[in-house]
Formats: C-alpha cells, sequence, structure tokens
C-alpha cells in the first residue's frame, strides 16, 4: 500500500480555494491510493491559516478512511529539539522537525509538501533523503 506524509503546504493549498496550488492539490488526492499520514502538529499550522470555515472543512476531511493523523508523544519532543538542532542552518520550525520525527518514526520517506528546499536538505535514518512527492510546479 501507498503512504505518504503531509506537510502544511499541502493542505494549506487544498483548503484555500484561492491559493494558486489549490486545483493541483484536489487533482492529487482525486488521482492518489494510499494512506496520507498526518502529524498532528501539521493540523495545528494550517488550522493558523484557514479561515472557520476552512478548519472544519478540514477537520471533517482528516477524519476519513484515506487520512491517519498521528499525535506527537511528549516522549518524542528531546528527538524533535535534537532534529531542530542538527538543522539549526535553515532555522527549520517545529512541525518540519516533527515532520522529520515521524519519518523516522513510520519509515515513510515520501511527502506531500512545497516546502522543497528544506526537505532536500533534511535526512531520515542512515542518512535518507526524503521522496519529495511532486503534486505541483
Amino acid at each position: 500500500m501507498n503512504r505518504v506524509l503531509v506537510d502544511t503546504g499541502f493542505l494549506v493549498a487544498l483548503g484555500i480555494a484561492r491559493d494558486p496550488r489549490h486545483q493541483a492539490a484536489r487533482e492529487f488526492l482525486e488521482n492518489y491510493t494510499g494512506d496520507l499520514l498526518v502529524p498532528a502538529p501539521v493540523v495545528g499550522e494550517t488550522c493558523y491559516f484557514l479561515s472557520t470555515t476552512g478548519k472544519v472543512r478540514l477537520l471533517d476531511w482528516l477524519s476519513g478512511p484515506q487520512c491517519k493523523v498521528f499525535d506527537l508523544p511528549a516522549v518524542a519532543y528531546t528527538d524533535v529539539g535534537e532534529i531542530l538542532s542538527r538543522y539549526t542552518a535553515l532555522d527549520p520550525d517545529f512541525t518540519d522537525a516533527a515532520v522529520v520525527w515521524f519519518a523516522q518514526e513510520t519509515g515513510c520517506r515520501a511527502v506531500l509538501t512545497v516546502d522543497k528546499r528544506d526537505f532536500n536538505v533534511f535526512r531520515v535514518g542512515k542518512n535518507k533523503r526524503f521522496e519529495v512527492v511532486a503534486w505541483c510546479e
């Protein structure tokens, strides 16, 4: 079965109709079969950018069968802090570090993101690159 980690930029594009990547996000989902792995910090960060109506639509959509939302356990905070320290030159945010942590935990290196620069630098496990999924130009 296919599975891909979902980062904030993809969900923002999906949730805002006027976003220039909105149609590309919709088309990706129409053609994708597999699980969408969504770290909970991504949900919180995405909601910051959406209207109340958009937040409600996102939360309803995330409860669907294709989406698997994962909480970030408190025991992971030290590891996330180490990831932040490792990539300090990129000035990553908490959510990006949490996505990297989830990739390490799940073994899933495919990611839907608009943040190609950072996810081309981040590494998983023993120096494995992320597979940035092409879904928009």
